[in-house]
């Protein structure tokens, strides 16, 4: 243990990724490759057929990176940076679902968000939803 470690009060990384936590991690680190690599490949051959969906598959894989890299990092601001960045994500998922049911001529491709992550399995839209809830439970057991 560091100096730095011991001086961290005792919600450390290891509350973020333990049981469900490492879960969250690995889906999420799944996510940022599927995302970062469908967009590049997309974005680098085929960008004016549908400039709007790649960018958007491209910044939800930022999303899901920054996310990921939250979790590991552990720590009560990582938490709270991580729980903002899943209510921006299912916000983006579900406008983005949305959307893309309403007016599927504004999307001639998928993204990763599409049909609220049908493609994915759904899991764009149940991810945001399962880290809010383990994030706050984090955060609830740090403070008592």
């Amino acid at each position: 243990m560091t100096v730095s470690e011991e001086s961290e009060p005792r919600d450390t990384r290891q509350k973020l990724i333990t049981g469900p936590g490492i879960l969250l991690v690995w889906l999420y680190g799944v996510m940022v490759v599927g995302a970062v690599s469908r967009s590049a490949v997309q974005i680098s051959t085929d960008f004016d057929k549908a400039p709007l969906a790649y960018s958007l598959s491209a910044l939800a894989g930022l999303v899901y990176g920054f996310i990921t890299y939250s979790l590991v990092r552990g720590g009560s601001t990582a938490r709270t940076a991580a729980l903002v960045c899943c209510a921006a994500e299912l916000v983006g998922v579900l406008g983005v679902g949305t959307w893309t049911l309403v007016e599927p001529s504004a999307f001639p491709d998928a993204t990763v968000w599409s049909d609220f992550g049908m493609g994915y399995l759904f899991i764009p839209v149940i991810l945001p939803v399962t880290a809010i809830f383990w994030l706050n439970k984090a955060r609830r057991a740090s403070a008592g």
